[in-house]
């Protein structure tokens, strides 16, 4: 399949977030990882989206493997930095599934928002990713370490490595809605990864993202759009993940009356989910993961499934989108 068979919805471009190939949630081998890249690409995926964070660098290296006979100028690469990789003194060949990684914890991450770990993120990445160039570069939860620091700090020096040339696109990735705004609000960034903010279950990153992006003409790449992958599958379970623990009561009766309006409309879930995030302007790339190569067929297959505007309409008057 080629890329032009793969069509833009919307506008948006659909794109692969590669933690899964670090082996979250579950071990992959290095076949099981090339054949779910090798999926995505025969699906007409050309974006592809990693960071140090996922598998302790095991994403990049084998995303970077898998790109190595491909033509540079047919595919974009994001990844992120502020988590550096270092040796870990303490490792005692247990696993890093306290970050739900299986992978060794012969490595640790190490914070750092300064210029000159941001640099060092950069190259250590492109190592491992065996690229010369990074298309764009996101700064990774600035929350969850020191979201003042970097936007004193680590956004200046991303707007530095942009302006000489060495990333052509700069952002913030996040699964915070404040932390998103603030950032847009104080650097000048090209496009931000919300995670998991603008689905078809919730819509957070609406009160100030969205808003934030439009006043600075900065584009939004939407990930973790099936919440976690309680939106994935056409009939979900109570039992399924959603976030990092269960599905809470007030979200789960969210979610049916979602599902009674597909249901009314014979729209499946999923691709209600994907056509939704694709439908805001903002909004020019989504990122879909997958463990499975079936998982990324069914998934394109969803990206070009119509969806009748009526029920856009009929979620909208139950207030269940904006």
């Amino acid at each position: 399949m080629s890329p032009s068979d793969l069509p833009l919805r919307d506008g948006a471009a659909l794109a692969y977030g590669a933690a899964n190939v670090g082996n979250l949630h579950r071990v992959l081998s290095d076949d099981d990882a090339h054949a779910v890249l090798a999926a995505a690409w025969d699906a007409g995926i050309r974006a592809f989206d990693t960071a140090p964070h996922y598998g302790l660098g095991l994403s990049e290296r084998r995303l970077g493997a898998f790109l190595r006979d491909k033509p540079r100028d047919e595919f974009t690469v994001s990844t992120k930095v502020g988590r550096l990789l270092r040796s870990n003194p303490t490792d005692d060949g247990g696993l890093d599934l306290e970050n739900s990684f299986h992978v060794r914890t012969d490595l640790r991450r190490v914070w750092d928002f300064s210029a000159a770990g941001i640099a060092a993120s950069l190259e250590e990445s492109r190592e491992r990713l065996g690229l010369e160039h990074i298309d764009t570069l996101y700064l990774h939860d600035p929350e969850k370490h020191d979201l003042d620091q970097a936007l004193r700090e680590a956004l200046p020096a991303l707007e530095a490595l942009r302006a000489e040339g060495r990333v052509d696109r700069i952002g913030v990735g996040s699964m915070d809605a404040a932390a998103l705004a603030a950032a847009v609000r104080g650097a000048d960034l090209d496009e931000v990864m919300v995670a998991g903010r603008y689905t078809l279950l919730e819509q957070p990153a609406s009160a100030e993202v969205l808003p934030a992006c439009r006043e600075r003409g900065t584009t939004i790449v939407a990930a973790s759009v099936f919440n976690s992958g309680l939106l994935a599958n056409d009939t979900p379970s109570r039992d399924a993940r959603y976030e990092y623990g269960g599905v809470p009561d007030a979200v789960w009766t969210r979610l049916e009356r979602i599902l009674e309006v597909c249901r009314a409309h014979g729209v499946p879930l999923p691709v209600a989910a994907l056509a939704f995030v694709a439908r805001e302007p903002l909004v020019t790339t989504v990122v879909i993961g997958g463990s499975r190569p079936a998982q990324l067929q069914q998934n394109a297959d969803s990206w070009r499934a119509e969806v009748p505007e009526r029920f856009w309409d009929d979620l909208t008057r139950a207030r269940l989108i904006p």
